[in-house]
């Protein structure tokens, strides 16, 4: 069994259980417009809705700390081979 796939996943190396370079990308846009809107809603004294944001941003820094871990392990296991955005 592969690192860089979760266990029991029926992706392996060769053929990925999800493109992690495009889950980067996504997370990061999460990130950035989580962040700007709950600025925005803070600004705007809407509380609870900057609250609601920023979980969502933690959450996308979380997601981003697994994508970079999973990148890593494939990293490793495949050394001197580059990814495009969707592999």
């Amino acid at each position: 069994m592969t690192r860089s796939q979760p266990r029991r996943a029926r992706g392996t190396v060769g053929h990925a259980n999800s493109a992690l370079n495009l889950r980067l990308v996504l997370a990061l846009f999460g990130l950035v417009v989580m962040a700007v809107f709950a600025v925005l809603a803070f600004a705007a004294d809407v509380a609870w809705l900057g609250v609601v944001c920023a979980l969502l941003a933690v959450v996308a820094v979380v997601d981003l700390v697994v994508i970079q871990r999973r990148r890593a392990a494939r990293r490793r296991e495949e050394p001197g081979v580059r990814h495009s955005l969707f592999e």
